[in-house]
């Protein structure tokens, strides 16, 4: 009798996820999560001493997201947050601040 519920279970997960994949604006989404700090779409405010991120190169953004992630680079708040994001994640937030120019 669990049988059915789990495979309902399961199904609902699947479309949950394969839904969740397809949202066209997901990057954009993830990325205004930056904004407090390195400003709408990446853009910091001169002289504020943030980096900005728009128009960064992809595998600098991705290497610097590992770095914090994994402590190697030292930072205020920057290690927590990377670690609240899957790797996928981290791939389309860099993908999106690569594009911004």
């Amino acid at each position: 009798m669990k049988q059915p519920s789990t495979v309902a279970a399961l199904c609902l997960l699947a479309a949950a996820g394969a839904s969740h994949a397809a949202d066209p604006n997901l990057a954009r989404n993830l990325a205004a999560t930056c904004a407090n700090c390195h400003g709408t779409d990446g853009r910091a405010v001169p002289g504020a001493g943030l980096e900005v991120l728009a128009g960064m190169e992809k595998t600098r953004t991705l290497q610097k997201m590992a770095d914090f992630k994994s402590g190697a680079k030292p930072a205020s708040v920057m290690h927590q947050i990377a670690k609240g994001y899957t790797d996928e994640q981290i791939d389309l937030v860099a993908t999106y601040f690569a594009a911004q120019k």
